[in-house]
């Protein structure tokens, strides 16, 4: 995923290889080597929403999730 802002409707999921479109905005840090105030943000369709919340939870990575809208990202 990019960078570059995206809109609602054009948001693809970010698990590799789903070409779904995004509707949970995931915001998440690696302690390690983010500061408190950086965020990344990856979003995800119904299907893999799950998925990817618990891949970063299992690194133990701060993660928030909530329903994408054009601030989300």
């Amino acid at each position: 995923m990019s960078g570059a802002p995206l809109d609602d409707a054009s948001a693809e999921c970010s698990r590799a290889g789903c070409r779904d479109t995004a509707v949970w905005a995931i915001r998440w840090r690696n302690p390690r080597i983010h500061t408190a105030d950086r965020r990344k943000t990856w979003v995800a369709c119904d299907e893999h929403v799950a998925y990817l919340r618990e891949f970063l939870t299992a690194r133990d990575f701060p993660v928030e999730v909530g329903a994408l809208t054009g601030e989300s990202v």
